[in-house]
């Protein structure tokens, strides 16, 4: 490296954002994800002692996959090249693989390919790859934002270890935005610059464990508010809102305003009222309320309150969860709005909530046995069940039903289960009702 590129790296380096600048330098310096690198965990072994085999690291945006590799590059003897597959291609590898060859023939020493969105490269350019790191003339490390057992050949996963990363916590997200304030040297701490204790508790929560939101945002204020007389520059929530995008509405998801607010939109879905329901989302997706935490509530309510009188309700629920998952913000807004609306539109029954309390208070209070033609007679597996002494087989019967003893002595006339008649219950009713009088 010359003096001139020396120069010039050194001056991308003053003038890239803050998230990068405050990348950490060694893995003690890392904030959150300590499921895997924690003191003790595999990947801090192998990094401590420079014996990394290929990996993958996933997760969603800044959570720190690249910080990762380039805590392995600080740390590791091993010489490190990093490609990004939204810009490079083959040709850009076979160069990496030709210098490792050499690199490894001539002095030794490994190379260490980070390959940055490594989903984005198809099939032949992954397949590509896979000699090399078989024979260990390059040790991959993967950053992908998609679920790499999709989205990453299976040769190329065979031969390498995959950690998840988690979205930090606001905890996490906090230290950072305190060391954002603070460090002089690559930092804002030189600009005489503090952030309002209920603005760095937005702005670690609005992130939504991205840790990059979160810095690009504290940076923006700073750079862009007036210094007071006093030549301090102060940022306040409203600053905070702006710069990240956000409008700072009265919700703490950790006080009583995250409790009511979740409390309306699940009572607002019971009471049958769709535009409340749709109103109370649109206050939590605001606040950047955890959307999983949304889906859940759905399919609760989806269970407890409508439950038999629209089985498809959990069906929507449930296929609105996963897909909120998969697809995320923005979009997920509105899957989430047709769940709500659906679930809050549909006809209404606890039956099914209200019949297994009553039987679990019915089995702590009341001891039974099973009764005897219903055991399971056949401990290995063996014979047919239809062989149990007493036991009338239902689809050897008319309409594969018969009047049978399920329930055992103690509670045989109990009625747990008790259809209200509305929406599809009113056919679970006649059902029940025409196998019985057959």
């Amino acid at each position: 490296m010359d003096l001139f590129e020396y120069m010039q790296n050194k001056n991308l380096e003053n003038e890239s954002p803050l998230a990068s600048r405050l990348r950490p330098r060694t893995l003690e310096e890392v904030v959150g994800q300590q499921h895997i690198i924690g003191k003790g965990k595999l990947l801090y072994r192998a990094i401590k002692a420079d014996k990394l085999t290929s990996v993958i690291f996933y997760g969603p945006p800044g959570t720190g996959k690249t910080t990762l590799a380039k805590v392995i590059a600080n740390t590791t003897h091993a010489n490190f090249r990093q490609l990004n597959a939204t810009t490079s291609g083959k040709k850009d590898m076979e160069e990496v693989v030709e210098e490792a060859k050499k690199t490894i023939g001539g002095f030794g020493r490994r190379t260490i390919l980070f390959i940055d969105e490594i989903h984005r490269f198809n099939k032949s350019q992954q397949d590509y790859l896979l000699p090399f790191v078989e024979d260990g003339t390059i040790i991959l490390i993967g950053a992908t934002t998609e679920n790499p057992y999709f989205e990453v050949n299976s040769a190329l996963l065979s031969r390498s270890t995959i950690f998840e990363l988690h979205p930090l916590s606001k905890e996490d997200i906090g230290i950072l935005l305190d060391r954002a304030m603070t460090d002089k040297d690559r930092g804002l701490g030189s600009y005489h610059a503090e952030l309002a204790p209920d603005a760095r508790a937005f702005l670690a929560d609005l992130a939504d464990g991205d840790a990059r939101a979160a810095l690009n945002a504290v940076e923006l204020a700073v750079m862009t508010t007036e210094p007071g007389p006093d030549g301090m520059i102060r940022i306040d929530l409203n600053t905070a809102s702006d710069c990240i995008q956000k409008r700072a509405v009265q919700y703490d998801k950790d006080g009583d305003q995250h409790y009511d607010t979740i409390s309306a939109f699940i009572k607002s879905m019971r009471g049958s009222d769709p535009d409340a329901a749709v109103y109370y989302l649109a206050r939590m997706l605001t606040a950047g309320e955890d959307i999983k935490f949304i889906a859940r509530r759905i399919m609760i309510c989806a269970s407890e309150d409508v439950g038999m009188a629209d089985p498809m309700a959990i069906v929507v629920a449930t296929s609105v969860s996963l897909a909120v998952e998969r697809i995320g913000l923005p979009e997920a807004r509105i899957l989430l709005s047709e769940a709500a609306v659906y679930v809050a539109a549909a006809p209404k029954s606890n039956a099914s909530y209200l019949a297994v309390g009553k039987a679990l208070e019915n089995v702590q209070r009341v001891k039974a046995q099973v009764p005897g033609h219903l055991k399971n007679i056949h401990a290995n597996g063996e014979g047919d069940e239809k062989q149990a002494v007493g036991y009338r087989y239902a689809h050897d019967f008319p309409n594969h039903w018969v009047d049978q003893q399920y329930l055992p002595d103690a509670v045989k006339d109990e009625k747990f289960y008790e259809p209200t008649g509305l929406g599809y219950e009113k056919t679970v009713i006649e059902n029940l009702k025409k196998m019985k009088d057959r």
